[in-house]
């Protein structure tokens, strides 16, 4: 990268946001609570907040084809980060953003990271919004990130959000909430591993307030060792609409899961659904593939990829 940024840094964005020198395009890359290097294009523009640390995202109408990256990577020990992102997009838009962060900690002091995400989203524009959130460093200070995303989708929108944690993170609560207008849709997938001692809580609010509205919430999740999860997802159906949540949960070891899926319906026309599983892995299904002639810890491995992707 034409920037000052160490091998750690380069792997780091590597891993929450594939990305391979600088990207093209919008982006704008925060480290350690200060801006790296920011680049805006014809369509998009990023701008410094000068309230709050953070960052204004403003997508024309129209734009389509086009991606934004925002990661942030934390590498110093002892620092709390908190950073306000608004993105403004236009009507008519079809269009990916890419955040996430990446903590490495080699101290025994806390690392924390907190995203306040908030999403304005045109009539008739689509969204893809990819965060990925991972941990690492030898150290044992905890690496702690608490997003708060929030969505405002007008008429006839379409958002796809995959928000992914599989390795890494000490401590994480996740709050999103997100109101959709007449015909607009929401796909939330959520995935998710703990190990050790971690915790992680899902808090969801989803509010369906127009007509031919809908929702689908799908949460994976793998809890091992002594970790602890909670999802605590809550659709409310306030017309003609349509809302799905499920959660499937894999449990291994002293770890603990608890799913608390809930719905309301203030309309005689919103159809709800939820759904929670939580269980063991099969042992046929390790025995199944151990005959292919993989081990034991081959075959569990091969059945959690599967499960998480």
């Amino acid at each position: 990268m034409a920037v000052d940024l160490s091998p750690i840094d380069e792997s780091l964005l590597a891993e929450i946001a594939n990305i391979h020198g600088m990207p093209k395009g919008a982006f704008n890359i925060r480290r350690d609570g200060k801006l790296v290097e920011r680049h805006s294009s014809a369509n998009i523009e990023i701008s410094t907040k000068t309230d709050v640390p953070g960052i204004d995202i403003t997508i024309a109408p129209g734009t389509k084809g086009e991606t934004v990256y925002i990661p942030v990577i934390v590498t110093q020990s002892g620092l709390k980060d908190v950073v306000y992102n608004t993105f403004y997009i236009g009507e008519d838009c079809d269009v990916t953003i890419v955040a996430g962060c990446g903590i490495h900690n080699a101290s025994h002091q806390a690392a924390e990271h907190d995203g306040i995400h908030t999403f304005h989203l045109g009539k008739n524009s689509r969204m893809k919004y990819v965060e990925k959130h991972y941990g690492e460093g030898e150290g044992t200070g905890e690496r702690i990130l608490n997003p708060v995303t929030t969505v405002e989708m007008a008429e006839n929108s379409y958002c796809e959000m995959e928000m992914v944690q599989l390795r890494g993170v000490t401590s994480t609560v996740r709050d999103t909430d997100a109101v959709l207008q007449a015909g607009a849709k929401l796909v939330l997938t959520e995935k998710l591993l703990t190990h050790d001692a971690q915790q992680a809580t899902s808090n969801m609010k989803i509010e369906l307030k127009g007509d031919d509205s809908s929702v689908q919430v799908i949460s994976r999740s793998v809890a091992q060792d002594d970790s602890y999860q909670v999802f605590n997802p809550l659709v409310i159906g306030e017309a003609k609409c349509r809302g799905h949540v499920q959660c499937d949960a894999i449990i291994m070891g002293n770890a603990k899961v608890k799913a608390i899926p809930g719905i309301e319906a203030a309309s005689e026309d919103a159809q709800l659904i939820h759904e929670a599983a939580i269980g063991k892995i099969a042992g046929d299904q390790i025995v199944k593939l151990m005959t292919l002639g993989l081990t034991e810890e081959e075959a569990e491995q091969e059945i959690l990829d599967d499960f998480l992707n």
